[in-house]
């Protein structure tokens, strides 16, 4: 049996070509949304009419279309291919952001914002990572892309006020239409045409696998995390422009500064965690802390008195928080997810997190409305403490490594029969082997398992 997703060596010098250029096509999307988030709700109160609960749904609304359809634009990409539904989804993008742009009323932005959503090209990105990249380098391709998010999230943090200063949010929507269409000569002129197009158990979802992630009571659980996080997030933001503002007394125009050195210093703080939890094995009590921490963020932006020195004390405790769960979770959801399984877990969770951004943006600009904004932080540490007691009842997930073999089989017969001889072997957790790709899923133990043993 020979190992695909391990080889000696590097990416060649086109899938570096590939993950790179989908990494940024994909940044320069979710900058574009991102920028918004710490300047809109400041923004929003001379647009004609204007609501607390509108401004909220105008934050969330692309969660919700990006949830609905990222699944169906990835499922469609397999008939038509990636290309095509990629540009599709920049073009519905970059219609969205001009929508917005021009806007002078609530509806506008949201229609704008919800055709932005509408442009979902998530799934179709990793899909077309995968068909450039061979299977020892898949993973490598994708981390990269998940770290094009994060990046994108940093610096639309600090872009966005000092953008809103120079050009106001008018002005930051055009720039994402910008973007967009920057992203589609890239994705033209620079991205690789694969050679051959085809489903990708690892990088996508695959809809004969529904049913079967969906009864996973570990994975709904995670997905519910994710869900609940971006909530937060999103729901945060619909009041924390102001309450720096009008509260804090800290100028529209220098929030950069606070987002800066507080994230800056969040990502440094969550380090040792996160070598607690992947190399020392302390992986569920890690996950629970940072739940408990981002519980006593929250609470603290409900109960203590606001100052410029306690927003930023309180803001590094809620980004390292936030920044340690959003790093831990995809990697729960890896372990977990059957062998054959993880690109449609992964989708899962990804409109899981989408859909938590709709549902926070909405949420929170009903509870802004109706009771002011500091009840948002004391819902939002409701709802992370629900998350908090459901975390406590997971299993402790085991740390297993995934591994893809070529395999020479004929029929489902014999891959049943090959499946059930690898699973019996000493550190495999679980063994699936597929006739049609010649491909055999493992979930193993490294130290147990013995590569050497394989038939």
């Amino acid at each position: 049996m020979q190992r695909l997703d391990h080889a000696e060596g590097g990416m060649n010098r086109e899938e570096l070509r590939a993950a790179l250029s989908l990494s940024s096509v994909y940044a320069l999307r979710m900058l574009g949304l991102f920028m918004i988030l710490p300047v809109f709700a400041l923004y929003a109160v001379d647009l004609e009419g204007v609501t607390p609960a509108l401004t909220g749904l105008a934050i969330g609304i692309y969660g919700l279309t990006q949830a609905l359809l990222q699944i169906p634009a990835g499922l469609l990409s397999d008939r038509i291919g990636r290309k095509p539904v990629i540009v599709g989804g920049l073009l519905i993008f970059a219609l969205g952001s001009v929508v917005a742009a021009m806007a002078d009323s609530m509806v506008a932005v949201i229609v704008g914002r919800a055709l932005q959503g509408a442009g979902a090209i998530a799934a179709a990105i990793m899909a077309l990572a995968a068909d450039l990249t061979r299977e020892q380098h898949r993973i490598k391709a994708m981390a990269l892309i998940g770290m094009s998010i994060g990046l994108s999230f940093a610096a639309a943090m600090v872009l966005g006020p000092v953008l809103n200063d120079w050009v106001g949010v008018p002005g930051i929507f055009a720039i994402t239409g910008v973007l967009a269409l920057g992203g589609i000569l890239v994705v033209v002129f620079v991205v690789p045409r694969p050679a051959v197009s085809r489903p990708h158990r690892v990088a996508e979802a695959i809809p004969a696998q529904f049913g079967r992630v969906l009864r996973q009571v570990q994975l709904l659980r995670l997905d519910f995390g994710i869900l609940m996080l971006h909530a937060i997030l999103t729901a945060s933001f619909v009041v924390l422009p102001l309450v720096l503002r009008d509260e804090a007394g800290i100028d529209a125009s220098q929030h950069w500064k606070v987002y800066l050195p507080v994230l800056v210093c969040s990502v440094l703080a969550m380090l040792p965690l996160i070598i607690q939890a992947e190399r020392k094995g302390h992986t569920k009590p890690v996950f629970l802390f940072a739940i408990a921490l981002l519980i006593a963020a929250l609470l603290g932006l409900f109960f203590v008195p606001v100052s410029a020195v306690s927003m930023v004390l309180l803001l590094f405790v809620f980004f390292t928080a936030f920044n340690l769960l959003e790093a831990m979770l995809p990697s729960l959801i890896s372990r977990v997810a059957p062998a054959d399984c993880r690109g449609t877990a992964m989708g899962f969770y990804s409109s899981s997190q989408f859909f938590g951004a709709f549902l926070g943006g909405t949420l929170g600009g009903l509870l802004h409305g109706r009771y002011g904004a500091h009840a948002v932080f004391l819902c939002a540490a409701a709802g992370a403490l629900v998350w908090l007691l459901l975390a406590a009842s997971m299993s402790r997930p085991e740390k297993f490594s995934s591994y893809l073999y070529k395999v020479d089989v004929t029929d489902s017969a014999e891959a049943e029969r090959l499946s059930r001889q690898l699973a019996a072997l000493n550190g495999v957790a679980e063994a699936v082997v597929v006739a049609e790709e010649g491909v055999a899923y493992l979930k193993v133990d490294k130290q147990l398992f013995d590569e050497s043993a394989l038939p």
